[in-house]
């Protein structure tokens, strides 16, 4: 059954809200322009024009005991990833710093491993609240995995205020991506950040064989969970990891999957991640088809967007971009 996604939207911006129910297939056959055309009225008049800039740093890398088979980090597989030991509170001041002066709203530590703790634990607290009071203008977030609710509001206690943990997938599929840990061991995660405090960040990556079915059945929890950011990273797949020679998506099926979360999420951020590399401009098409937030800057192990290319980008689509902080002259100091 064809779609009409120019009602569809109104009816979204009138406060309708998809359900699992609704053939929401067909949306994956619609019109593309029209797709687009509705996922961004649908942000215009529910997010309103603000983008989201977020940044992050390493702060572990390598030696991950998790299995999932996309991730030049886990230790099953033998790729070119970097590895060493948690880093010194400098280094993560020195890039909380590079973000605020260049008028990103969120900075994210990233510790590659199943969880953070012990010795590690205590350096991230003791950089989050450096980092905290220096900079607390920016907006701090934390990607620790499968952390226990004690050790997330020591976080939260540092000024921390968002906890990113990706769902990666759907339900159904997950089990063909990881299986050092469960699907349910991840929704615990997000409701254990929530009762300490947190706003969630959660999406996932697309590409890596799921249907697009998967992509709307994950779009529906990560709406029922009520999830505020959500990361969409489309597969670069990476030499030495089980899903290096997968093909990688089309343009426009990109396009598609980014429109129809907008649909299903329509007040979250949509934050476009890794992939953007796909595009030439940046991935222009994505911000006039409901994406309203991007992580911009180096990716984890992956190249990732000039930070002022973006910010201009972002500008010339009509967005209001958080402003640089005004930097003092050597004339202004004397």
């Amino acid at each position: 059954m064809e779609i009409n996604t120019e009602r569809l939207a109104e009816e979204i911006i009138k406060g309708r809200r998809l359900k699992a129910e609704g053939g929401l297939i067909s949306l994956f056959e619609a019109d593309l322009d029209g797709l687009c055309s509705g996922a961004d009225k649908i942000r215009r008049f529910l997010c309103g024009s603000r983008a989201d800039l977020c940044s992050i740093i390493n702060g572990r890398g390598g030696k991950c005991s998790e299995n999932c088979k996309f991730c030049a980090q886990s230790s099953h597989y033998k790729t070119a990833c970097e590895e060493y030991g948690f880093l010194d509170t400098g280094t993560f001041l020195d890039g909380c710093k590079e973000a605020y002066d260049k008028g990103v709203n969120r900075f994210s530590i990233v510790a590659a491993g199943r969880t953070l703790s012990g010795d590690d634990l205590k350096k991230a607290v003791c950089a989050y609240s450096a980092m905290h009071e220096k900079y607390p203008d920016i907006t701090l977030c934390a990607s620790h995995g499968l952390m226990e609710k004690k050790d997330l509001q020591r976080i939260r206690n540092c000024g921390v205020t968002m906890y990113h943990a990706n769902l990666e997938t759907s339900e159904r599929f997950f089990p063909q991506i990881c299986t050092t840990h469960t699907y349910e061991d991840k929704i615990r995660e997000i409701r254990l950040a929530k009762e300490a405090g947190f706003e969630i960040c959660s999406g996932g990556i697309f590409g890596m064989g799921e249907t697009r079915q998967d992509r709307i059945d994950m779009a529906l929890l990560l709406s029922e969970l009520e999830i505020a950011s959500i990361p969409m990273n489309f597969l670069i797949p990476i030499p030495g990891t089980p899903l290096e020679n997968t093909e990688r998506l089309s343009q426009e099926e990109i396009v598609r999957t980014a429109a129809v979360f907008r649909y299903i999420n329509p007040t979250a951020y949509i934050r476009i991640a890794a992939g953007r590399s796909y595009f030439n401009d940046g991935g222009e098409i994505l911000f006039r088809s409901g994406a309203n937030a991007a992580l911009t800057g180096d990716m984890l192990t992956t190249v990732g967007n000039n930070t002022s290319q973006d910010r201009a980008m972002l500008k010339n689509l009509g967005y209001s971009i958080k402003d640089c902080p005004q930097k003092t002259t050597e004339k202004e100091v004397k």
